[in-house]
């Protein structure tokens, strides 16, 4: 069975967005999770953290109207619980079933998809260049990106393809037209939005060392040597090589102030 084809829930409940999800975390608060994903992709990845309690029970065990003992012995009775899966479908039938039994549990709205999808904008205070820094931080992959916005210009640096359309959409927030794109390196755990962007308009730019790990676009992007400079408003963003996580790997120095890798 499919967990899109699970029946009705046993019992209506909350569910609480990743966002809010988020918050109870790095607040600090204790956090239980019941993720009913198979073991397969709760090994590849799932939340974790210092105060977050993770329980891997994959939602078959909850199909039958008699839910095993030693199944229901693993799920908390003495606090809240949240459940989780891939989309949500699956863990709002299994914390239906377990409100139904007495448990107090919510579920995570649209689950792990929903929780792939946070990417949050911060201000860089220690940033004392020309203009204003941006880091961007996806807690669901531990991704880093920056954006480099000065006088109507903006520069983002390795962007991520599923968030193409936010960079276009903060950078006009900003009053500032998105000119650059920049990728540190080409590695299999990245998946670019140079690409995207530089469709859009925006030039993108890779390190020229990456033409030797096989790539075979950069006749349509701009390569990147170490030493080259590249004008965002006032500021400048210098290329250096700091070959390292991969050969090709290369480093922005921005405005002589932060180095982003």
């Amino acid at each position: 069975m499919n967990p899109e084809d699970l029946p009705t829930p046993g019992a209506e409940v909350d569910s609480v967005s990743p966002e809010a999800l988020k918050e109870q975390i790095d607040a600090g608060e204790d956090v239980t999770l019941l993720d009913t994903r198979m073991q397969s992709d709760y090994e590849e990845w799932h939340i974790d953290g210092d105060n977050v309690t993770s329980i891997n029970l994959p939602y078959f065990h909850f199909l039958e109207d008699d839910i095993d003992d030693d199944v229901l012995e693993q799920v908390p009775a003495d606090r809240e619980v949240t459940v989780l899966c891939a989309k949500g479908g699956a863990s709002e039938f299994v914390a239906g079933a377990l409100k139904a039994r007495g448990y107090d549990v919510d579920h995570l709205e649209n689950g792990m998809n929903g929780w792939a999808e946070i990417y949050e904008r911060y201000e860089v205070t220690d940033y004392d260049g020309a203009g204003t820094l941006y880091q961007y931080q996806r807690p669901s992959s531990g991704c880093l990106g920056y954006l480099l916005v000065d006088g109507g210009e903006a520069a983002v640096v390795d962007p991520l393809r599923a968030f193409t359309d936010r960079y276009l959409d903060d950078a006009a927030e900003l009053d500032a037209e998105l000119t650059y794109a920049f990728d540190t390196h080409i590695h299999a755990d990245h998946i670019s939005g140079v690409r995207n962007l530089d469709a859009e308009g925006v030039e993108g730019v890779i390190p020229a060392a990456a033409v030797d790990r096989g790539v075979t676009y950069a006749d349509e992007l701009t390569t990147a040597e170490d030493g080259d400079t590249f004008s965002v408003g006032d500021a400048t963003v210098e290329t250096v090589a700091t070959p390292g996580h991969t050969t090709g790997m290369t480093s922005y120095l921005l405005d002589e102030s932060l180095l982003a890798t």
